[in-house]
């Protein structure tokens, strides 16, 4: 049978969590700073009567928003050639969109600023795995005008993988430019809409506080229904209570307040019920998003999506180790693994370390590899007359032949590869030390490397017409015009600075 899924909650106890949710969101509402959202969700049935920014939602009125939630969608590629399906029962694996710097052994601290080159070998990399089905903007290029990272990296989307794309919803502005690039690749909006290619990332502010900039994205991402994950970055202890049950009654409300918005600007809009949560170390103040803790709360999380009937996200191989060490491999694999039990149906987060601000191409390939043990391990032992092999236990140990084993057997032969896991890139090493030390005694990030540099070597990406390539260049160069006051203009925010939520980038007036 199948692995049981792992469960950290009754079903007492969610309703508990989802009955105080419903009273936070009935009472005390979420705060939303954009003035013409406040004013659509007034007018579909919510309450915003008191002078502030907080919008109050009646129990009923949210359950008929979460309704409309589809339960299944897909994403696609570039040229549609590739495309897999997110639900509410399946697990698949992907990267995330936060580091800001690479793992690079020849600087004297290990790591650099990102740059475009940077991403594009990512991307190159993420194609050619196996057990990684999406990519996103995993390394935000240092060397590019922030204000058309979102441009640039689309462009190169289009040009370098097959498969989807995800992108923070910063902005009414970047997120219409998103969606245009992808029509001119895609053959149109229709096709855009009716196929998305893109992942929206969506976080709330904890506590209870939905930010303009993302607002305005998710408008936009919910208008041409490309998925996007509502996920809070809640930190329990400081920004959440430090209880995980007042986190997961907390972020639910947030989840649910974003929820609401993406079905009513656009009933049908395909949402992930997502985390990133986790702990406040109290020793130090510092996140720990490689804790015990993390786990639990993604497992929590994967139980309310079921609740709601919404596909999840949750984080897993992540760490808050700063070097290839011990910690490193014990957290993101507890952090993986707690997540695939608990029945998440989209981990985010290979590829990455030090709380996902640095990314490492080597740590790709290796989370490709753990990806595969994780999905061989939930699928269980299947047990049946031929399974057992009966015979063929009868057979081996009654032969008279001194060293007669099961590897000749047809038994064998016929379910070795359906059984037994067998490492995809041969980075797992299971030789004899003597055999071990002939090939060069490395260890698995020394072969994550060679793997890594052979991947890049031999790719060979994908054609894109002269035409639709000339039409996205000029549309960049559309964009390389603009200023931040244009982008502060378009976002409706005339004074003061915004920070991105998952990033220490802040944009300013000037």
């Amino acid at each position: 049978m199948k692995m049981e899924k792992l469960k950290v909650l009754s079903t007492d106890e969610i309703e508990l969590i989802h009955s105080a949710s419903m009273e936070l969101l009935s009472t005390v509402g979420i705060k939303i700073d954009a003035p013409d959202v406040r004013e659509l969700l007034q007018e579909k049935g919510a309450i915003n009567n008191d002078n502030t920014k907080f919008v109050k939602f009646p129990e009923n009125f949210i359950e008929e928003q979460i309704k409309k939630v589809p339960s299944s969608f897909k994403l696609h590629g570039p040229d549609g050639s590739f495309n897999f399906e997110v639900n509410t029962h399946d697990t698949i694996f992907a990267t995330i969109g936060t580091p800001i710097k690479i793992y690079d052994p020849e600087k004297k601290s290990g790591i650099r600023k990102s740059l475009l080159d940077d991403t594009i070998k990512q991307i190159r990399v993420v194609d050619s795995l196996k057990n990684i089905v999406c990519s996103h903007v995993d390394v935000w290029p240092g060397d590019i005008q922030f204000t058309t990272i979102h441009a640039r990296c689309i462009y190169e989307w289009a040009k370098n993988t097959k498969k989807p794309y995800g992108l923070g919803v910063y902005g009414k502005l970047a997120s219409t430019d998103m969606m245009n690039m992808v029509s001119i690749v895609v053959g149109g909006n229709d096709e855009l809409i009716n196929r998305p290619r893109l992942v929206g990332f969506f976080n709330p502010t904890s506590p209870l506080h939905l930010p303009q900039i993302m607002t305005n994205g998710l408008q936009i991402f919910a208008k041409y229904k490309q998925p996007t994950i509502i996920a809070p970055e809640a930190l329990a202890g400081s920004s959440a209570p430090v209880t995980l049950a007042g986190l997961l009654a907390q972020t639910n409300a947030e989840i649910l307040g974003g929820v609401i918005l993406a079905q009513i600007i656009n009933p049908g809009a395909p949402i992930f019920y997502g985390t990133v949560s986790h702990i406040t170390d109290m020793r130090s103040g510092n996140s720990a998003i490689g804790s015990i803790e993390t786990g639990l709360i993604t497992a929590g999380i994967a139980q309310l999506a079921r609740f709601y009937n919404i596909p999840s996200r949750g984080p897993g191989l992540v760490t808050d180790s700063k070097c290839f060490d011990l910690q490193n491999g014990f957290e993101r694999f507890q952090t993986l693994l707690l997540a695939a039990q608990a029945g998440i149906n989209y981990i985010t987060c290979a590829g990455t370390y030090e709380a996902t601000l640095v990314e490492a191409l080597e740590l790709l390939v290796i989370d490709d590899e753990l990806a595969g043990m994780v999905k061989r391990a939930i699928e269980g032992i299947t047990v049946n007359e031929d399974t057992i092999g009966l015979e063929t236990i009868k057979k081996v140990a009654t032969n008279e032949k001194p060293g007669a084993t099961f590897l000749a057997e047809k038994h064998t032969r016929k379910h070795m590869k359906q059984e037994l896991y067998m490492p995809i890139h041969k980075l797992i090493n299971r030789n004899r030390r003597s055999t071990w030390r002939k090939k060069g005694s490395k260890d698995i990030i020394a072969s994550a490397r060679e793997k890594v540099e052979e991947i890049l070597r031999d790719y060979n990406p994908p054609e894109l017409s002269q035409d639709i390539d000339s039409e996205l260049q000029e549309y960049i160069k559309k964009v390389e015009e603009r200023t931040i006051n244009d982008y502060m203009k378009a976002e409706g925010m005339t004074s003061g600075s915004v920070s991105l939520p998952g990033t220490d980038i802040s944009i300013k007036e000037t």
